[in-house]
This record gives C-alpha cells, sequence and structure tokens, in this order.
C-alpha cells in the first residue's frame, strides 16, 4: 500500500462503524467512509466535538451539520495550498490520500532535466495539476465542471503559481482527448482519475467497467516519442489495483517498454496504527 504519511495539516485521527474523523488544518470533521466496517471505541473527543459531521440521507446524499466551521480555509501539503470547502456528497474538494501520487509525479519531472508537457484528466481541484507545475512543467488541466476548474484556479494562486503555464479547460474529457489526437498534440506525462459513473453534457453515460479501456486506449496515443509517466485512479469499489496495472502494460508498456507498478492507496489511522484503504493506482513510468 503507498500510504500518504508527509502531511501536517491533514490527519485521519480515527475511523470506524462507517466513518472517519479527520482533522484538516484547525478544523475536525466527521464523514461516512464504506471502508471502516469495523467498530472503533470513539475514544477521540473529536467525535464529541467535531465542527462539521456529514449525514447519509436513507433516501440518497445528504446533509451536512456545521457548528461555527467557516465556507472555506487552507490546508497546505509541504509547499502546496489547496482551498477546503465541505461540499455536496460529503467532498471537501481534496484526496488527502493523492499526495502520494503528487510526489511521484514532482520527482518524476524534476529527474527529467528536460521540458516536459502534462495532461490531467479529469482533473477536478486540481491536487495534481499544482503538484506537476510546482516541478516546473507545462500542465493542461481538463474538467467538465466549470466549479472545479475555478477552484483549480484558486489551489494553483494560493501555491504560489498563478503564474505557472497552465491551460485551464472546462471541456469533456473524451472529446478534448479528439481533437488533440486530431491536431498532433502529445504530452510526456499523462494523469487520469475517471468517475465510476458519469453523465456528459449530451446525456452521453459513462460507466468505468465499459468505457475505461476504450478510452485510455485513445489517451494512450497522445504519449509523446519520450514519455515519463502514466498515473491511473480509480476509486470504483471492487476494482483492484492489479486491473489498473493490466490496462497500463496492455496499452502503455507493450507499446513504450518502462515500468508498470499498481497499488492501493492509503492514509495512516492515528488512533491504530493502521492505515485506511482509500481507492488504488496503477503508474507507469519510464525507466
Amino acid at each position: 500500500m503507498w500510504i500518504a504519511d508527509g502531511w501536517k495539516d491533514y490527519e485521519l485521527l480515527d475511523c470506524g462503524g462507517g466513518e472517519k474523523l479527520e482533522r484538516w488544518g484547525g478544523h475536525v470533521l466527521v464523514r461516512p467512509d464504506p471502508q471502516a466496517i469495523w467498530e472503533t471505541g470513539r475514544e477521540h473527543a473529536g467525535w464529541r466535538t467535531a465542527q462539521g459531521r456529514y449525514f447519509r440521507s436513507a433516501a440518497g446524499g445528504g446533509h451536512w451539520e456545521k457548528d461555527a466551521l467557516p465556507a472555506q480555509w487552507t490546508v497546505k501539503y509541504r509547499d502546496l495550498a489547496f482551498q477546503v470547502k465541505p461540499m455536496n456528497f460529503k467532498h471537501t474538494g481534496l484526496f488527502p490520500e493523492q499526495a502520494v501520487n503528487w510526489d511521484f509525479a514532482r520527482e518524476r519531472i524534476q529527474a527529467a532535466g528536460r521540458p516536459i508537457r502534462v495532461l490531467n484528466l479529469f482533473a477536478y481541484t486540481g491536487g495534481a495539476t499544482v503538484a506537476c507545475a510546482a516541478a516546473g512543467a507545462r500542465v493542461c488541466h481538463v474538467d467538465a465542471a466549470k466549479g472545479m476548474v475555478a477552484w483549480a484556479k484558486e489551489n494553483a494562486k494560493a501555491s504560489g503559481l498563478e503564474s505557472a503555464p497552465v491551460r485551464w479547460l472546462v471541456d469533456d474529457c473524451g472529446k478534448f482527448v479528439e481533437r488533440e489526437l486530431r491536431r498532433g498534440n502529445a504530452y510526456d506525462a499523462i494523469i487520469l482519475d475517471p468517475p465510476s459513473y458519469g453523465r456528459g453534457p449530451g446525456g452521453e453515460v459513462w460507466k468505468l467497467e465499459n468505457d475505461l479501456f476504450p478510452f485510455l486506449k485513445r489517451v494512450a496515443l497522445l504519449l509523446s516519442d519520450k514519455p515519463l509517466f502514466v498515473i491511473l485512479n480509480s476509486y470504483t469499489t471492487g476494482l483492484a489495483p492489479s486491473v489498473l496495472g493490466y490496462l497500463l502494460h496492455l496499452l502503455v508498456a507493450d507499446k513504450h517498454g518502462g515500468r508498470v507498478t499498481w497499488d492501493e492507496l492509503g492514509l495512516p489511522v492515528t488512533a491504530t496504527g493502521l492505515a485506511l484503504p482509500c481507492g488504488a493506482t496503477g503508474r507507469w513510468m519510464s525507466e
């Protein structure tokens, strides 16, 4: 398991009973987590005094109960800064376990010794975008949600990267990839964080189990003649990390050589010293 243990402004204090107790900077939140199926004694005072708690609804969705919780605040990871905002469907705008991928990308870019172009698809609020930009890469950031792209720009500004060479695009990722192929554009590194399920602006249905392979097949054609890495994330329940590795072997390594690795992502739990699994990642890297 790749464990994101480099945080100071984020801490997974405890988890169990389908919930997790987290410290985001100076604020403590309780959010649902379907992986935390074990029991916990809930001895940490934060279970009782958390400033924000998200409750699921039996009818779907849910709601926040917040006591003096600001609309947004800033947390830092190393030299990067991110705006945290409790929002619908329990999210805060940041997946802290992805820090291990940010570190991986930065290390690869800085060690490359040449200009690197990165394509970040389904780029959300830009954690990977600002990490790559901080390492000196030129980044193309693509997400279909206008609000998420605006939020990503806030994170870039908070990280002192408002002038970094980032292309911010509100676009359907599939359509963007097809246009880039027609234009003959290429990228040295590609990061993908596709949803389990989604609908496009024209009512198109995306289902990861059906659509990821043909989509990744097209995306892989955008790699340059000297590709550096590909990161493929998944939060789809039941999809093993080795599936992501298999895809990268077939669609990237068979053509470009290099090495493929895969694993679960995890967050260290302060109360137990164990790690909470938080999705899966596959990585391809050039040798």
